[in-house]
């Protein structure tokens, strides 16, 4: 774990970098079975399901 600090000379808005959001997303998108593997034809079926996925993880 590391700790990030936002830096002192800058005010306003600045971009941290938090690569560990991205690499939870995928870890939780591949608890979706139908998303572990490639089952699909088309990708717009796949990112329909990418979207319902990622609606039950913002419900729960």
């Amino acid at each position: 774990m590391e700790v990030v600090f936002r830096p002192l000379e800058k005010k306003g808005f600045t971009l941290l970098p938090k690569p560990w959001v991205v690499q939870r997303t995928f870890w939780w998108l591949n608890w979706c079975r139908r998303l572990s593997k490639d089952y699909e034809k088309l990708p717009e079926t796949s990112e329909t399901f990418i979207y319902i996925a990622i609606i039950r993880i913002i419900v729960r």
